[in-house]
């Protein structure tokens, strides 16, 4: 395992204290646009130059684009794998594994891990890069509980320079996805141990990022970073449902605010329950509420610290998938491999252990973020007996349309104690996946109680 022993490029730091409260100095500061690139990832290449140096990024897109029509061409489909990793030869590999993926690999022998060239595709518009020099010193972790809110942060990547894990999961949390509103549908299976393919609800799903509206520019940023609407479309039995769900900038001024809307008693209703462990009703409770994009939520219940980076094999620029039939993409246990793509990255890795007086499902939770899109790529989650129980991957890529960002809706679950998996974005009954980011949000009424009622199908 090649370990980058900075941690934060910036000087060791294991435990959260005072200092982690406060933005970087000024000093520390000058490493962004030097050695650091602006949102805080390495500008070099890696010592074996597996990793090329990082060069702005994809934004010129390539044949066969459509712009608007929701489909994202993969444009390195004539690339083959470098190597590929089995459960037989796995070992030469070792130190550049994630616990999960070994385990995917030992649990699953029919799995593969196809590793091709690395292409470092996130792209930032300037204005992204600005606020992200900027948030660099005025920045600061805020709340009553660590990691419960950013204070001094907007538009932009909040700690390039991640004293502690905290922070690296807020910059995930607010990392730059795209500008300010996206409408995708998302087609979901579920393939039980036995091997039967199951079509989970497609949902029309909604994302409004205020913390990246440059209408709110100047203004201290306060109430909520993320809003997001999803609706069910299929089967008919559910269609209409719809839930909308408020994420706070800081968890200690406004919990998470929730509504369900259910057609049947055309109501809009409080949703308490939309958070933590709770089990995602829409996918049959394969999926925790906090597991959405593999982690999404208050903090409070875990303690997060700050591993350290590594280079290592990660899911990435996983244009294909959602593009496929699904008898392409799901096998008996596992995805096939031709339907992934692994690439080698340096990724920010971050322990959340369980408080000894919370409750959760999960006993630990292992993050990997990736440090030029602040993508979050894989989370494994351990069961109480202390054993890995499941692991999620993230199946993202990089907008190549000249606005940046990166999509990070596309994922999977396996419960390695199970024997199942689920997979979602990817071609369901409504066809292959659309997603249109936008800087113009259409329908602003849509991200109100009242406003949910107007979308129902009765």
């Amino acid at each position: 395992m090649k370990i980058l022993v900075h941690l934060a490029a910036a000087g060791l730091v294991t435990l959260y204290g005072a200092s982690a409260l406060a933005a970087v100095s000024p000093d520390e500061a000058k490493q962004l646009g030097s050695t650091l690139t602006p949102f805080g990832a390495e500008k070099a290449a890696s010592a074996d130059g597996a990793i090329p140096e990082y060069t702005d990024g994809l934004s010129k897109p390539p044949a066969g684009y459509v712009a608007g029509s929701g489909k994202w061409p993969d444009p390195y489909t004539g690339e083959k794998p470098v190597f590929s990793v089995s459960a037989t030869n796995m070992s030469q590999y070792a130190d550049e594994l994630t616990p999960g993926a070994k385990a995917l690999l030992e649990r699953f022998p029919t799995n593969r891990i196809d590793v091709y060239p690395t292409h470092r595709t996130m792209h930032y518009p300037q204005w992204v890069l600005d606020n992200s020099l900027k948030n660099a010193t005025t920045a600061k972790l805020v709340g009553k509980i660590e990691g419960d809110g950013v204070e001094g942060a907007f538009g932009g990547v909040a700690f390039p320079i991640p004293k502690d894990g905290y922070e690296v999961m807020w910059n995930y949390t607010l990392s730059f996805q795209r500008a300010l509103y996206s409408a995708q549908n998302v087609g979901a299976y579920l393939v039980d141990s036995s091997g039967s393919r199951i079509e989970l609800p497609v949902l029309n799903v909604v994302d409004y990022r205020p913390y990246y509206d440059q209408s709110l520019a100047g203004k201290k940023f306060e109430g909520p970073y993320d809003r997001f609407w999803v609706q069910t479309q299929t089967p008919p039995v559910t269609a209409g449902t719809a839930a909308l769900v408020d994420y706070p900038i800081n968890y200690s001024v406004a919990d998470q605010a929730s509504w369900a809307y259910f057609p049947g008693q055309r109501r809009t209703r409080m949703a308490p329950d939309y958070k933590y462990d709770t089990p995602a009703s829409n996918y049959g409770g394969v999926l925790f509420w906090d597991e959405a994009n593999l982690f999404h939520g208050r903090m409070d219940r875990f303690n997060f610290k700050l591993i350290g980076k590594k280079e290592m094999i990660v899911p990435y620029n996983n244009y294909g998938i959602s593009q496929l039939p699904a008898d392409a993409v799901f096998g008996p246990k596992h995805i096939k491999p031709e339907a992934l793509r692994w690439e080698r990255h340096r990724v920010w890795v971050v322990e959340a252990t369980l408080k000894p007086d919370a409750r959760h499902a999960y006993s630990k939770r292992v993050f990997y973020v990736d440090e030029d899109s602040w993508t979050l790529l894989e989370a494994d989650g351990y069961g109480q007996d202390g054993k890995l129980w499941r692991v999620g991957l993230d199946f993202a890529f990089s907008y190549y349309d000249g606005g940046g960002g990166q999509y990070t809706g596309a994922y999977a679950f396996y419960d390695l104690q199970k024997g199942n998996y689920f997979a979602l974005y990817v071609t369901g009954s409504m066809g292959a996946p659309l997603v249109k980011p936008s800087d113009k949000l259409d329908k602003p009424t849509l991200f109100t109680p009242a406003g949910m009622g107007g979308t129902g199908i009765h």
